[in-house]
This record gives C-alpha cells, sequence and structure tokens, in this order.
C-alpha cells in the first residue's frame, strides 16, 4: 500500500516486543530521529507512564507503532499483540497515532548498526529508529482523531 509522505511534526516510534519496548524520536521537522531507552514492558501496563513522560519531555504531537507482518504482507500473533498496544496507547494517550509495516525492522537494525545478541534494548530502540525513518519517507500519516480504530490490514 503506498501513503503520501506525512506532514513534518515530533513523534514517538515504537518497535513493540513481548519483553521490551523500543522507542525513538523526531524532531518537530523530522530532521533528526534520536533514540531513547528502550522500556521494560509489564503486565499491569506501567510502562505507559514513562512513555508519557518521554512525549511530555520532548513535546511529542504523536506516536506511530511498528506492526511487524509477514513477507506476504498478512498480520503475525506479534503484529496483532502489535496493534492492539497501539490502540491501548491511543486510549491512554489521547495522541493522533498511525501503524506502519516494519517488516524486518531488528534484522536491519543488526545489521545497519552493527548490534549483536543484545540484551540491553539498543537494537530495539534502533528498530524504532529504523521505524521512525521509514514513516518519515513514506507516511502514512497520523489519525488526527485518538482512540479511533484505524487500522486496514
Amino acid at each position: 500500500m503506498k501513503f503520501c509522505k506525512p506532514k513534518p511534526k515530533a513523534i514517538l516510534s515504537l518497535d513493540i516486543g513481548t519483553k521490551r519496548i523500543g522507542l525513538a524520536y523526531c524532531d518537530p521537522l523530522c530532521i533528526t530521529s534520536n533514540i531513547l531507552p528502550a522500556v521494560k514492558r509489564f503486565k499491569n501496563n506501567q510502562e505507559i507512564k514513562i512513555i508519557r513522560n518521554y512525549i511530555n519531555t520532548f513535546n511529542l504531537t504523536g506516536f506511530i507503532v511498528g506492526i511487524p507482518l509477514d513477507d506476504k504482507g498478512q498480520m503475525t500473533t506479534q503484529a496483532i499483540d502489535c496493534k492492539n498496544y497501539g490502540q491501548l496507547l491511543s486510549n491512554e494517550l489521547k495522541l493522533p497515532f498511525s501503524y506502519v509495516n516494519e517488516h524486518c525492522s531488528t534484522w536491519e537494525s543488526s545489521d545497519r548498526f552493527g548490534i549483536k545478541k543484545d540484551k540491553s534494548g539498543l537494537i530495539d530502540s534502533f528498530s524504532a529508529k529504523i521505524i521512525l525513518e521509514q514513516w518519515i519517507e513514506e507516511g502514512p500519516e497520523l489519525e488526527e482523531i485518538a482512540g479511533k480504530l484505524q487500522i486496514k490490514y
């Protein structure tokens, strides 16, 4: 699916895993992207407080969530978890958001940044950076109505 390049805005990118969430953000003009420390995922979702703090600290106005579709573009078990977590975040944060197909972002970050056997979450945050760079180039535009069920997969 082809999208139009989105309007520049300061946003947070999330690479959601079962144990950690990698984070990256960009400036309002989408010129620079930076990684943040990955956050541990908790059963009671208390990591949302940390994510909210980053959003407030860096004046972020929306977020994107990577969806790991398979090589045929179909939903995977992890993609369903990411979709559900994105919806949860949207309900909690009340910010516009969108999903980005992040097929192979972890492999790409491993190759591009030379990260091997990482247990610190660094590879997750670099994967979030790759997802963010992809969004800056390809879109889609963030949904302006927070909380709206908007995934089309």
